[in-house]
């Protein structure tokens, strides 16, 4: 591994999901203004959107997008500028 090319600052951290508030620590080099309090102990907190605790791949529970309700919204939202219905006004 070459010499000086990584980060000497790591320190604990805590990582928050903020989908189901799963907090766990571990190293990094992050900066953050934020704190969070752990079993008494006060760590920098970065806060997450989704993590390894809510991902649909590693949860197994995948979820339901109403995609033919989407499409057909926008179907109907620009049906006006289709080709065929311009050459049917003609």
């Amino acid at each position: 591994m070459r010499k000086g090319i990584h980060p000497e600052n790591y320190r604990l951290v805590a990582f928050k999901d903020m989908s189901n508030d799963d907090v766990f620590i571990t190293k990094s080099t992050a900066d953050t203004k934020e704190t969070l309090e752990v079993d008494g102990v006060e760590y920098p907190l970065i806060k997450l959107e989704i993590s390894r605790t809510s991902h649909p791949f590693y949860t197994g529970k995948a979820k339901f997008l109403d995609t033919a309700g989407r499409i057909d919204k926008f179907k109907n939202k620009y049906k006006k500028f289709s080709k065929s219905e311009t050459k049917e006004e003609e």
